[in-house]
This record gives structure tokens, C-alpha cells and sequence, in this order.
């Protein structure tokens, strides 16, 4: 659990997100796996109703994953059972077995719907890393997921795309691991300038120490080797092909995970995805384009 300040911003919109969580019909649960060794944290419906799909929502680096999904919870939950969990060493997840890799984020998600309960198939979505989580939960589970939606995720990022080609803007895995792991107002800065299109101006530095305080200071080591774990030896020809219906979606200028990449993916999986690209935005699409990304998300996985 995060650190919490009496007089904490962060903190208090931390609860406020979790209050709305509770509002829309869903209740926080914590599964145990691997005999205590392994705990995920999962917003999961109080009642689940067997008419309704089954949807999955991972998020990214970042907040846990109340932040990320807030404004999607309200209009998705209507219309699925949604599981929306946070990703180990995020939110109140944690494991002290030594993976890193997304390989074995995604086995954790799926022992943790099947342990809540889960049968049939599902239809999952990955923001960014969580688009990592999700291909690799397509790949292991293909009797399982349904249809994958892609959300600016360099699932096609290969080590050599950070070997000073020009294509990932950071020069080197420490660089990225330094801006995407935060531990300074200035570097909070700098990825805001690299996610959003638009970047929030004149933020005050308290604010943002605030922010570094209570979320991003927990399991620093840990995110790092996960950061790690995804680029140390990626190859294109190494990534599995998928059958699922995939939707690839895209903000025209990300500067973390470049459009090149989206592009690159819809060529690996050929007919089986579509790609969309949304204007005007950047990585952060969830943030910049919340009412487009849920038209787009609405209209794939009806």
C-alpha cells in the first residue's frame, strides 16, 4: 500500500477514485497465488451476471489502475462483468517470486480470473505496458480471450529500435527507466512532455513531489527490472502470431511508443487487426481522447 499524507492531493484523489470505483457496482478483492508468494489486487463486479461478457482492463506504468480507467469504469460496466486489476509491483500487487517478464504478469491475471471465478472466454484490453500483458495473455490463452484491443503498446518494439536509430527517443533502458520511474518534479516533466500531445503547463513542483510520494515510490527496483525484462533481447521475429480479432489504436504523435510501431504490429497480424489512429494525441490517449477511445472500444467489442 501507497504512503498516504494527511494533506496529500494524490492521496485524495486516490480515494475519490476509489469511491467512484465502489459507486458503479464493483468491489476491491485481493487473490492469493502461488501459496501467499503472489497477491493481485482486482476491482471485480459484486454480482456477476452471466448474460454479460467478460472484460479485462490492464493498465500501464504509471498510478495504479483506478487513475488510468476512471472515466471507461461507468460506461463499461453496464455493459460487461468487469475486472479491472492492478499489475504486479502497482497498486497493491506484489509477488516475491523473481519474473518480471509480461509472460508471467499475464499467467498471474489469468489464475486470478479463474480464481474469482471467470469461465468462458473474455475480451481484454492493454493500455501501453498493459498492451504487453494482453498480447501475451492472447497468446498463452487463446481458448480464453476473445477479441484484444492494443492501446499504444510497442508489443513490435525490438532492443535494436533504442540502439540510437531515432525511433524511441530515449537513448538507452536507463534513460527510459529514469523518466518512466520519475523520482524528481523535472523528470515527472519530462515524461508528461513525452506522453501528452498537449502537456499540462505551469504544474507547481509540489504537486508533483506529491504524486512521485505516494505512488511512485514503492517497488522502484522491481518496475525497473520489469522495464528491463520487456526490452532485453526483443525481436520481432520472436513475437507469436494471434488469431483474435485485434484492435490497434494509436495517438498520431506518442512519443514513447512512435506510430511506426502500431503500424508494424497490424503488419504481424495482417487481416486479423484493424488499426486506428487518433489525432491530435499522444501516448496518454486514455487521458487526452477519453470520449473517442470509448467510442472506439464500444464499437469493436459489441
Amino acid at each position: 500500500m501507497a504512503r498516504r499524507s494527511c494533506f496529500s492531493f494524490t492521496a485524495s484523489r486516490d480515494r475519490c477514485f476509489r469511491f467512484s470505483f465502489t459507486l458503479t457496482g464493483l468491489k476491491s478483492t485481493t487473490i492469493n497465488l502461488h501459496e501467499g508468494a503472489t497477491l493481485i489486487h482486482c476491482w471485480i463486479p459484486k454480482t456477476h451476471k452471466p448474460h454479460k461478457p467478460n472484460l479485462l482492463l490492464i493498465h500501464g506504468f504509471g498510478a495504479n489502475t483506478m487513475w488510468q480507467y476512471n472515466q471507461f469504469i461507468s460506461p463499461l460496466v453496464s455493459k460487461f462483468n468487469l475486472y479491472v486489476p492492478d499489475l504486479l509491483f502497482f497498486g497493491d500487487s506484489h509477488t516475491t517470486r523473481p519474473q518480471r517478464t509480461e509472460h508471467f504478469q499475464a499467467e498471474c491475471l489469468m489464475a486470478a480470473m479463474e480464481a474469482v471465478g471467470v469461465v468462458g472466454k473474455m475480451q481484454v484490453m492493454g493500455l501501453s505496458y498493459g498492451g504487453f500483458v494482453g498480447y501475451s495473455m492472447a497468446a498463452q490463452f487463446p481458448e480464453k480471450v476473445e477479441k484484444l484491443i492494443i492501446a499504444c503498446s510497442g508489443v513490435c518494439l525490438e532492443e535494436s529500435d533504442m540502439d540510437n536509430k531515432g525511433l524511441v527517443r530515449v537513448n538507452s533502458i536507463q534513460d527510459a527507466t529514469s523518466i518512466l520511474l520519475a523520482q524528481t518534479p523535472d523528470k515527472l516533466r519530462e515524461l508528461m512532455r513525452m506522453a501528452f500531445y498537449k502537456p499540462p503547463q505551469n504544474v507547481p513542483s509540489c504537486f508533483l513531489s506529491d504524486f512521485i510520494h505516494v505512488m511512485n515510490t514503492e517497488h522502484v527496483q522491481e518496475r525497473g527490472e520489469l522495464i528491463e525484462a520487456l526490452h532485453k533481447g526483443r525481436k520481432l521475429c520472436h513475437l507469436p502470431q494471434i488469431t483474435q480479432p485485434t484492435l490497434i489504436i494509436w495517438g498520431e504523435h506518442d512519443q514513447i511508443f512512435p506510430l511506426e510501431l502500431g503500424h508494424r504490429l497490424k503488419s504481424h497480424l495482417g487481416e486479423n487487426a484493424q488499426l486506428v489512429i487518433l489525432k491530435n494525441c499522444g501516448h496518454a490517449i486514455n487521458a487526452e481522447k477519453p470520449k473517442e477511445l470509448y467510442k472506439h472500444i464500444k464499437s469493436f467489442l459489441k
